[in-house]
């Protein structure tokens, strides 16, 4: 029996995400697996930004397009040699990406990504995932810029 190994991962088009699809793809790679990259979308008319999308087909396309040019700069970066599915969903990340990760052999996120608000350690997407999926979940850190003055090293 031949059983692939199956890694979804979150994408929304942050450095986050972007870093956590590199990671599932190089992990992928080295189990002889594939990755399903995963997009969720909500329309509530509510939207805040600079733009806002007018309608849920306007929503629906907006996330299509960025899933896919994540998927074609991943394949710039590191290649073609895994299979890379992409899915746009709608409903909530959280919800959505956990849903996702019931098919699959690990869930992995970035530690942030484009929220309202922003958790000061783990992003609300993956602290919702961590608590519900039922895989084993991987957040991949974004590091954070340390000031040039900062000491590297605590010291006690």
């Amino acid at each position: 029996m031949t059983q692939r190994y199956l890694i979804v991962v979150g994408v929304d088009g942050s450095d986050g995400g972007r870093r956590a699809l590199d990671w599932a793809v190089r992990e992928a790679g080295g189990r002889g697996g594939a990755v399903e990259a995963v997009t969720a979308w909500s329309w509530d008319g509510l939207e805040f930004g600079p733009v806002t999308a007018t309608s849920p087909q306007e929503a629906e396309g907006r996330a299509t397009r960025l899933l896919d040019d994540e998927v074609r700069a991943l394949a710039v970066r590191c290649g073609s040699h895994v299979p890379v599915a992409a899915r746009v969903v709608e409903g909530s990340p959280g919800e959505t990406l956990a849903r996702a990760g019931r098919t699959a052999d690990l869930l992995v996120l970035g530690s942030h990504g484009h929220s309202r608000i922003r958790h000061t350690v783990l992003g609300s997407v993956s602290e919702a995932c961590i608590r519900t999926a039922t895989c084993p979940v991987v957040v991949i850190p974004v590091p954070v810029p340390m000031p040039a003055d900062a000491d590297p090293v605590p010291r006690p």
